[in-house]
């Protein structure tokens, strides 16, 4: 049966546009282009002069022949070139590539042959690892060079162009492009290596428009927010805030480094209202506090990975900061859970509010389902917070696919799911809470451990800085679970004062076979490399 309402009354243009985040940018350089939209040590950009700039950028990406579909990579560190990259580069409809900035260079190398790399556009402080990344990369991007002014370390010499004469050769008033069909691809992030095998997800220009407005809406944005970069731009698009950012006409403050002193700097001297960072970052901020700092107002932080230790939360609400907690995946445009508070937990002790806040929480306004379901028949489990199923997204902010890898990206949407890989419980007020990845489910005996369970026990013991817990053979078990754990500076633990401190927050099956007092292999990100540990294992079982 015809739809009466589908008669005559077709998309046209005037009343059907491609959603894209590259409008945020027009529309507040056009409403308030006086506006200070990045600051960046002497630098004050506003939002007129930042818009006619990516508009450049774009240009000269153009008329080097870059259009839909043509990747150009940015290994940059939080600095503006990295906010205009975010711009530009999609406003000639090709694809912005962020590289971790502390990638090795076969890593690099890889990305830049699986992109098909046309451009690449470096921090000069990155020169030495980019130079011999492209010695051993099959692509040979055109390189700019970032010449920061702000950077005062080693300088690496160079021919190549350099960032501001690349942009001053495109015109302010390019006539910019709008995406095709929303759809199309606005950036490529790779897999962050937790796994050890990393895959290029593309995000869409849809999704990053809706998560961006997500996040404005999530983190309680104002408009003129003042945002401090202390998570990394490189990492899921800097969680899309970049384009969040100019949807509230808010300003960027730039950090090429995160420094406690630099942090704080930037807080007292711009009031900051919102950051985002790993829980190393709360550390930071918290052990790195002036003794004359004292803030008039609260700020607003997210966190991601694990739970934040109860210690730090309250050190950081006694800092001035009101810490949330999110989650999701570079296959979700990063952030798409919140931890959302619920005011009548207010009143509860430390050590119950601390648990509330370790669960991962509820969707985003964003994302359209979320879920724990039984991976074999794709049944939600039962909402009592106890039933472990796999987590699973459905929404316009789940990545398009992996680039050039078919396989994986029916794996990863079967049954009409982005399936996460994430072990977790759902509880009666349709919360999430993690309790492991399904390839760190530890077996022991026929019994499954969570690591996430013995983690959160140790990190309640006060010397136990960071800690990381996986598999470990056994002869009569099959496996037991092995700690591997680093102290708080200036305090330790005994082998046996920590698997007493276990025994009496655990079931016996579930306290480590042994403890390993070793550096623990992280990201740039601060993601644990829990497959490093499981190799580190096996190699020294050979021995």
């Amino acid at each position: 049966m015809t739809n009466p309402y589908d008669i005559g009354l077709d998309r046209n243009p005037a009343n059907f546009q491609p959603l894209t985040p590259l409008t945020f940018l027009e529309r507040a350089a056009t409403v308030f282009p006086d506006l200070k939209a990045v600051i960046h040590g002497d630098l004050r950009l506003k939002y007129g002069d930042l818009y006619k700039r990516c508009r450049q950028l774009g240009s000269t990406l153009s008329s080097l022949g870059l259009g839909r579909g043509d990747t150009v990579s940015a290994m940059l560190l939080n600095t503006p070139a990295m906010i205009e990259a975010h711009y530009g580069v999609p406003m000639c409809q090709a694809v912005l590539h962020s590289l971790n900035t502390r990638l090795d260079a076969a890593t690099i190398a890889f990305q830049l042959d699986h992109a098909e790399s046309k451009v690449l556009i470096a921090d000069i402080a990155l020169l030495p690892q980019i130079r011999e990344a492209l010695s051993l990369a099959k692509a040979q991007p055109k390189l700019v060079v970032y010449d920061d002014p702000v950077y005062r370390g080693p300088r690496t010499d160079y021919t190549e162009i350099e960032y501001e004469s690349f942009v001053a050769a495109g015109d302010p008033a390019y006539g910019w492009l709008m995406p095709n069909d929303e759809w199309d691809a606005i950036s490529i992030n790779y897999t962050s290596g937790t796994t050890g095998d990393p895959k290029g997800v593309v995000y869409h220009h849809r999704g990053a428009y809706l998560l961006a407005q997500g996040n404005a809406l999530t983190a309680s944005m104002k408009k003129h927010a003042v945002y401090l970069w202390t998570l990394p731009m490189f990492h899921c698009n800097g969680w899309c805030f970049p384009w969040t950012l100019s949807a509230i006409s808010g300003t960027h403050v730039c950090l090429r480094e995160v420094r406690a002193a630099d942090i704080w700097a930037a807080i007292l001297d711009h009031r900051v209202s919102h950051m985002c960072g790993a829980p190393i970052v709360m550390s930071l901020v918290v052990s790195g506090k002036p003794a004359d700092a004292a803030l008039d107002y609260d700020i607003e932080f997210f966190t991601a990975a694990a739970p934040p230790p109860e210690a730090v939360l309250a050190a950081m609400k006694d800092a001035g900061f009101n810490v949330t907690h999110l989650y999701g995946l570079t296959e979700t445009y990063g952030p798409s859970v919140v931890n959302d508070w619920d005011a009548c937990w207010d009143s509860l002790d430390g050590a119950k509010q601390a648990s509330l806040k370790a669960r991962q929480g509820v969707r985003y306004l964003a994302l359209e389902a979320l879920d724990v379901v039984d991976p074999k028949t794709m049944t939600p489990v039962p909402r009592d917070g106890e039933t472990i199923g796999e987590v699973v997204f459905r929404g316009n902010v789940v990545m398009k696919g992996y680039f050039k890898n078919e396989p994986a990206s029916k794996s990863a949407f079967a049954g009409g799911w982005f399936h996460s890989g994430d072990l977790g419980v759902i509880h009666p007020d349709n919360y999430i809470q993690l309790k492991d990845r399904s390839k760190d489910i530890i077996i022991s005996g026929g019994e499954n451990i969570s690591s996430i369970e013995v983690e959160d026990a140790l990190y309640k013991h006060p010397a136990v800085a960071s800690v990381a817990v996986v598999a470990m053979a056994h002869e009569k078990w099959g496996e037991t679970p092995c700690a591997f754990i680093e102290f708080v500076d200036g305090k330790k633990a005994s082998i046996d004062e920590l698997r007493d401190w276990c025994r009496q927050r655990l079931a016996g099956y579930k306290i480590p076979g042994d403890f390993r007092f070793e550096p623990i292999p992280k990201t740039s990100t601060g993601k644990i490399q829990k497959y490093a540990l499981r190799q580190r294992l096996a190699e020294q079982s050979k021995d």
